[in-house]
């Protein structure tokens, strides 16, 4: 049986999408979430969350956040989120360089932890988007990514 996945950014909501199974990074490791899971609310980290239907995955970057499981529903409030399909590479390696460059910029004692955080997501959104994105494309919404 499905589970529907509600994900919501500040901006938007990114997706509502029944699935299999969804993966997402926990704060302490990864956690699958299954239809019928027992009732939690956790923090996330910066990571990718997997949502599994059938053979198919779709992959996300998530920025951190929170997660509440219902025995039939997940809802991600996550800070940033972006399907693979969506992340524009360009885009992102600048991205990359400039959150270096102000972790570089720090005091090599005492790094800014916002700039490291921004670092850590800007590699991840690289990751995503070159392993998952079909052909390295940039869409304007997740459900187009998703057939």
């Amino acid at each position: 049986m499905p589970i529907l996945v509600d994900i919501v950014t500040p901006e938007r909501r990114l997706l509502s999408q029944e699935v299999d199974m969804v993966t997402l990074p926990g704060i302490d490791g990864q956690m699958g979430i299954l239809r019928g899971h027992a009732p939690l609310i956790s923090t996330l980290d910066i990571g990718e969350i997997v949502l599994h239907k059938g053979n198919d995955k779709q992959f996300i970057a998530v920025g951190g956040g929170v997660v509440e499981v219902r025995p039939d529903k997940v809802t991600i409030l996550a800070q940033a989120a972006e399907s693979a399909g969506e992340i524009n590479i360009q885009r992102a390696e600048e991205a990359r360089e400039r959150a270096r460059a102000s972790v570089e910029a720090s005091s090599s004692q005492q790094h800014n932890p916002e700039a490291v955080a921004a670092l850590r997501y800007s590699n991840l959104r690289l990751k995503v988007a070159r392993r998952h994105a079909p052909h390295h494309r940039s869409s304007p919404n997740f459900e187009d990514d998703a057939q």
